[in-house]
C-alpha cells in the first residue's frame, strides 16, 4: 500500500484539550521553535495537503521558511472546487506546483477558472466527497513520496479513518480554549468502541519549555 501512495505526516499545533483552533477559527498556537520545527518538516517533503476549511480561514501560503525551499507541490482537497481564485496559492499557481483535488460533481466553471490560473486539478471520485485513497494513488503518480498533511479536525479524520497516515507530530501548546464550536485534532464520525480506535506507539518527546513535541507513529 505505501508503494502506491505518499508517506504520509500529520502535523498540528493544539492546546492541553486538543483544540487546533478557537471557536473563531483562530489557530495560531505555535510557538517560534515550533514553527521552524514544522518548516523543517516542510523542507524534507514533496507536497503539503489541508482542506478547504483551512484554506478560507487562513489563506495559508504553504511554502518553506528558515531552510532552503524545496517548493513542495500545494494540495488543496476541495471537492465542490470552491477555492478562492483570490487566494495566494491560486495567485502563485504559475510558479509553485498547486493542486485541487475534486469530485466529478464540481462546477465546471469553477474547475475552468481554476485551471486557467495555472491549478492542476485532480478528479478523484464521483461521489460528494473527495475519495481520499484515489487522491492519494493520484499524487503518488506525480513523483509525491513524502506528504505534510496540515488539515483540519474533518480531513484528518478522513485521512485517519482510511489507513493513510503513517506518523504524527504534534505540539501541545500549553493553553486551554476550550469551546463546544472550537476544532479538535480529529473530528468526522470518530469510533463508537475503544477497541477500533486508531492506535499509536510513541517514538520521540520533545521540550521547548512548556511546550511539547509529541511524535508517534501510527500502528496497523
Amino acid at each position: 500500500m505505501r508503494q502506491e501512495r505518499p508517506y504520509v505526516i500529520l502535523n498540528a499545533a493544539m492546546s492541553l484539550d486538543g483544540k487546533i483552533a478557537t471557536r473563531a477559527h483562530e489557530s495560531r498556537l505555535s510557538s517560534e521553535r515550533d514553527l521552524r520545527r514544522v518548516h523543517r518538516i516542510r523542507s524534507r517533503v514533496d507536497g503539503i495537503m489541508v482542506g478547504l476549511r483551512t484554506l478560507l480561514a487562513d489563506d495559508p501560503k504553504l511554502r518553506v521558511k528558515y531552510f532552503q525551499d524545496n517548493r513542495p507541490a500545494r494540495i488543496i482537497v476541495d471537492s465542490k472546487a470552491r477555492t478562492p481564485l483570490d487566494s495566494y496559492v491560486v495567485k502563485t499557481a504559475s510558479s509553485s506546483i498547486t493542486i485541487v483535488a475534486i469530485t466529478s460533481r464540481a462546477p465546471q466553471r469553477q474547475v475552468k477558472l481554476l485551471q486557467k490560473a495555472g491549478v492542476k486539478i485532480l478528479v478523484c471520485g464521483n461521489g460528494a466527497l473527495v475519495s481520499l485513497p484515489v487522491l492519494m494513488r493520484h499524487l503518488r503518480k506525480l513523483r509525491i513520496r513524502r506528504l505534510l498533511l496540515e488539515g483540519g479536525g474533518t480531513l484528518n479524520w478522513g485521512m485517519l479513518s482510511e489507513k493513510l497516515v503513517d506518523e504524527i507530530s504534534v505540539a501541545v501548546s500549553p493553553r486551554i480554549l476550550g469551546g463546544e464550536r472550537a476544532i479538535t485534532l480529529v473530528e468526522g464520525e470518530g469510533v463508537s468502541k475503544i477497541e477500533d480506535a486508531i492506535r499509536l506507539r510513541l517514538l520521540r518527546v520533545k521540550r521547548y519549555g512548556d511546550e511539547l513535541i509529541l511524535d508517534y507513529s501510527v500502528l496497523g
